[in-house]
């Protein structure tokens, strides 16, 4: 009777040691959470006619912008892509400060990759400090221009989030 309340208590001691050393170093680990560079910020935004701020704007055209910003290199990297435009895309920009609903001019016009009625533009762009500041509180969106639409066609407003 002595060995196995011997033996039992030799496995109660392993697995309480083993389970102690489990929650320490489960513990001691950096979560995800920490190892986020607070710098860095995923850009999003769909884009539609009803986004732009014209009534008469029919188009079924649709876009999305995905992206990064860092905020200590200012650098914007951007990729937007649109589909079902009524033509060819005349110009692309990123229009600030304005919210939802309401225009702005031009932030800073961007080069179209590939101009078709479904094409799209990517590239790299470094803000200034005031840019940066009306992108991060949600102030920035884009927009594609069009002959039939040369006030915009497809508009999505910019989402910054860590």
């Amino acid at each position: 009777m002595k060995k196995v309340f011997n033996h039992t208590r030799e496995v109660l001691l392993t697995a309480s040691l083993l389970l102690l050393s489990f929650v320490f170093m489960s513990g001691n680990c950096d979560k995800d959470e920490d190892n986020k560079d607070p710098n860095a910020y995923t850009l999003s935004g769909n884009g539609n006619a009803a986004q732009e701020n014209n009534p008469n704007n029919t188009s079924t055209a649709t876009g999305t912008l995905t992206g990064t910003y860092n905020k200590s290199t200012n650098k914007l990297v951007y990729n937007i892509n649109w589909t079902g435009l009524t033509g060819t895309a005349a110009a692309l920009h990123f229009h600030g400060p304005a919210l939802a609903g309401v225009n702005a001019g031009v932030a800073v016009g961007l080069t179209i990759t590939n101009s078709a009625a479904t094409g799209g533009a990517s590239g790299e762009i470094t803000l200034t400090e005031a840019q940066e500041a009306d992108l991060l509180s949600g102030k920035w969106y884009w927009n594609v221009h069009t002959a039939t639409y040369p006030g915009g066609e497809v508009r999505g407003q910019v989402a910054a989030t860590q």
